[in-house]
């Protein structure tokens, strides 16, 4: 038996202040915050996603807006970079554009690729890359038109303590290719259009310290429930650890950690975001899962309050 994610489904991470973190993904990216919600483990934590027009499975960015917890450390066990793919020509719109918000950019080159890097104001790190692949993102927020909008993961940068240990569970479980190493850097492909490049760090980083400004998790895609329980059972016969279905509401969800430190996701991509929400107002209202129903009133006061910026 062996299988093949289609990459990416979504990628966690953890920030501070809930209004920044909106204003910087919704206002400066101009991503659409397609569900706004709680910490299923912390409900009187936001959980936010930001993605394209219909949080299609690779784009969605996920936070938990922990605003009192210590700065984290980038490094071994987490992804480093979170890599956005834009269309052919846009890089040099979203140059401007960051700089017109004073955020520093610097342009880096890996494996024959442009891509501009820059950190979201709680220390993420993010690049953008031209890509011809992924549908263009219907979207569009101010003057961030569908030729030049994010369109999702370009894919990402992964820090491991054991980067041997992690190219073999990209390669013999996830079902990623491997197609061209350089000095620094080997780089996987999925099989699907966008969320599909891996560029996995050769060496290691330092160590890394789960915190504000780091990833928490990255997901990759499950086609369905039954495709997941035979992620599941593959991903054990593997010899990992890997957790009982957990009931995300948006997606079910398996988690494992890999030899290399980080831990791993595997999500639905159905039933979305759309089937507690209409299309024209998704993000507008707090979604609670059914548990949290009855505390709406006491976490509605609890829960920081947040304008989504205006899009016009």
């Amino acid at each position: 038996m062996s299988k093949r994610t289609d990459g990416i489904h979504h990628i966690t991470a953890i920030v501070g202040d809930p209004q920044e973190n909106v204003n910087f993904y919704a206002k400066v990216l101009g991503l659409r915050l397609v569900k706004k919600t709680v910490n299923f483990d912390d409900p009187g934590t936001y959980h936010f996603y930001f993605g394209d027009k219909y949080g299609n499975p690779g784009t969605i960015i996920t936070f938990f807006p922990w605003e009192h917890a210590p700065q984290g450390v980038i490094g071994d066990g987490q992804v480093g970079i979170t890599t956005y793919a834009v269309p052919k020509g846009a890089l040099a719109f979203w140059e401007k554009r960051l700089t017109a918000f004073n955020i520093q950019t610097k342009r880096e080159t890996r494996f024959q690729e442009t891509f501009l890097q820059f950190a979201d104001p709680h220390g993420l790190q993010i690049e953008l890359v031209e890509r011809e692949t992924g549908e263009k993102n219907k979207w569009t927020f101010q003057d961030i038109h569908a030729d030049v909008a994010i369109k999702g993961f370009g894919g990402a940068v992964l820090y491991s303590r054991e980067p041997e240990q992690t190219a073999k569970v990209l390669q013999d479980v996830l079902g990623l290719e491997k197609i061209v190493e350089g000095e620094d850097y080997v780089r996987f492909q999925a099989v699907g259009d966008i969320g599909n490049v891996i560029d996995l760090k050769s060496t290691r980083f330092g160590r890394g310290q789960m915190g504000i400004g780091t990833v928490h998790h990255i997901a990759w895609r499950a086609k369905d429930d039954v495709d997941q329980l035979d992620w599941q059972t593959f991903v054990h016969h593997k010899g990992y650890q890997v957790t009982p279905v957990q009931d995300r509401n948006y997606f079910n969800a398996i988690y494992f950690r890999e030899h290399g430190d980080l831990l791993f996701e595997i999500a639905t991509d159905p039933p979305g975001f759309l089937h507690d929400e209409a299309e024209q107002s998704l993000g507008e209202k707090l979604m609670l899962p059914n548990q949290y129903e009855r505390f709406r009133e006491q976490l509605e006061k609890q829960l920081k309050p947040i304008v989504l910026p205006k899009n016009e």
